[in-house]
């Protein structure tokens, strides 16, 4: 790996990125905890992947997150951000990947409604029509919640529950004449809706539809000056591009069209070296989602200390390997 000026910045403050994790859970005396209750399950993904790449799995106990995510299972199969909170397709994704990173399916075998119960709901919101999925009973569609369907269901061993080719032919429908795709037919590239039909493409091993030329020349253009990745042009950097922008690079192997010095730079800059945690920008305040994303954009670009991640499905390549053997 080149050299990144280590001098230069500040190391990665893994001991204090660990207990702003740890801490995150024992704020319930505060007000923003509860009103973040619709992204619980969500963000003890996000820390609890960030935890395993940073080598400390162990610091939130295994046995209580399990009884947790088992607590927002619904009958019809589904998992909703909090007990008591509807069903809904992120959260299962993130419920799913919970459980895989903690080798935990055969608890939800044991003690929720099993993983075809699990496959059964999001196989249902499938479109039959159009191929994409919706996020609930509600309907609104998004090409989020069709890779959200594909990382979940093929962890599952489940994919083939669903129409494969049809979504396949929907994200085609949202490839752009610059190589990137939109969040539907004619929305214009976004960085983090390109890595969704990438990855689901990857996952589906369609990834002959994609034009790599084209989308690498796109992707390399997201980085700005300062080093960081931006999601499309004549927008702020932000340290969650080093994840959606970097990830698809790595898909596509053309991570050498972006500075990986400089993004490394960046990302450690936008730390908060004492109290742990980062953020989108260098100065801006921490949360969870900017940690993982600093912490996976530092992953694939190789820096030290750091567990392997998989570009594909956000979490440790360990944890993809053990479940599906790749």
């Amino acid at each position: 790996m080149a050299d990144h000026n280590v001098a230069e910045e500040p190391p990665l403050a893994i001991s204090a990125h660990v207990q702003y994790i740890q801490r995150l859970d024992k704020r319930r005396d505060e007000y923003e905890y509860w009103l973040t209750e619709h992204l619980r399950l969500n963000g003890l993904y996000w820390g609890l992947t960030a935890l395993h790449l940073l080598g400390h799995p162990e610091a939130i106990p295994r046995a209580d997150t399990i009884d947790f995510v088992l607590s927002c299972q619904h009958e019809n199969g589904g998992f909703g951000a909090a007990p008591g909170h509807d069903a809904h397709m992120l959260s299962t994704v993130s419920a799913v990947q919970i459980l895989a990173l903690l080798d935990a399916f055969d608890d939800l075998e044991k003690r929720g409604l099993g993983k075809a119960k699990v496959g059964e709901y999001i196989a249902n919101l499938q479109n039959k029509t159009s191929g994409t999925f919706a996020g609930d009973e509600w309907g609104e569609q998004d090409t989020r919640f069709l890779y959200g369907a594909f990382n979940a269901l093929s962890l599952l061993g489940l994919l083939e529950l669903v129409d494969v080719d049809k979504a396949v032919d929907h994200i085609t429908q949202c490839a752009n004449f610059d190589g990137g795709y939109g969040v539907s037919p004619g929305a214009e590239s976004h960085a983090g809706q390109i890595f969704t039909c990438l990855a689901a493409l990857t996952i589906a091993g369609k990834q002959e539809y994609v034009n790599t030329a084209r989308l690498g020349r796109w992707l390399s253009e997201r980085q700005v000056a300062g080093g960081g990745l931006n999601g499309r042009p004549e927008k702020k950097e932000d340290v969650c591009y080093s994840w959606w922008v970097l990830s698809s690079l790595q898909m596509i192997g053309k991570t050498n069209y972006i500075d990986k010095d400089k993004l490394v730079g960046f990302i450690l800059r936008c730390q908060d070296t004492e109290k742990g945690g980062i953020s989108d920008r260098p100065g801006d305040v921490v949360d969870v989602w900017h940690t993982l994303f600093g912490l996976t954009g530092l992953s694939l670009l190789d820096y030290p200390g750091l567990e392997p991640v998989d570009e594909v499905y956000c979490l440790p390549k360990s944890t993809v390997y053990r479940v599906l053997g790749r």
